[in-house]
């Protein structure tokens, strides 16, 4: 008697925690809740960011469904999707429900959203403000976990002709050698250069190095005739224009 007991206990507690992980399953939930039935019949526009992550994980684990997991891991980078698109495969892999497979799907998924960011260079934007410059550099430089240091090269009407990586260097910072940032401006026939760099603590203000650095850049490209219009400092947390900050004498 007692192990008839035993064993239908058992069998209720297994129905009960089948029950609760069907509950759990979005394929369960009504069809207007569900991420992707939600995007068809209401448009993208109509998704939180947690909804939109859950379509791209699929499915989620025995404790947690597609969305409870795409929560989750949105709070734990501040539901900052600038944090997220800096973390690696190993730090996804660390939540329960999301493996290798799924970890380089949000991976690719945010890669190519920073890429549809980057403007069209073929269009030659016309730079007439830092905020111009700094949204042609922002998502090449923002979210990088060490230093880079990029150059936009300008013709004589302040149109975009390329933008161009100088140097990459370590969290604490990069060397920029003089004689390669004016090759490359020379070489696309450049009249003004913008310099950039970002700064991976987040901290806008800029260094005595960066401030020694523009001086002496701004001073070569006036014997070269390229006119050093402005450095931008960039983080996650925005920007600092040294023209801004009348930083650049």
């Amino acid at each position: 008697m007692i192990w008839f007991l035993f064993t239908a206990f058992r069998q209720k507690t297994k129905e009960m925690s089948t029950y609760a992980s069907t509950k759990m399953s979005i394929k369960h939930w009504a069809e207007e809740d569900r991420p992707r039935e939600k995007l068809l019949h209401q448009g993208k526009k109509q998704l939180s960011d947690a909804e939109l992550l859950a379509i791209l994980l699929g499915s989620g684990s025995r404790e947690a469904s597609a969305l409870m997991l795409a929560k989750k891991l949105l709070a734990a980078y501040d539901h900052d999707l600038h944090l997220l698109a800096k973390a690696n495969i190993s730090d996804l892999c660390r939540f329960k429900g999301i493996g290798p497979a799924k970890a380089v799907g949000i991976c690719a998924a945010l890669e190519l959203s920073a890429r549809r960011n980057l403007l069209d260079i073929k269009l030659r934007p016309t730079i007439t403000s830092s905020r111009d410059a700094y949204q042609m550099l922002a998502t090449l430089l923002a979210d990088l976990p060490h230093e880079e240091f990029w150059l936009l090269l300008l013709n004589r009407a302040n149109r975009v002709i390329a933008r161009e990586r100088v140097s990459v260097g370590g969290v604490a910072g990069t060397v920029v050698d003089a004689k390669l940032v004016f090759q490359k401006a020379i070489h696309q026939l450049a009249s003004s250069v913008i310099l950039a760099h970002n700064h991976p603590s987040g901290n806008l203000r800029p260094s005595q190095a960066d401030l020694d650095l523009t001086k002496k850049l701004k001073a070569a490209g006036k014997v070269l005739d390229i006119q050093v219009l402005d450095h931008l400092i960039i983080s996650e947390a925005g920007y600092t224009s040294l023209a801004d900050e009348q930083l650049m004498a």
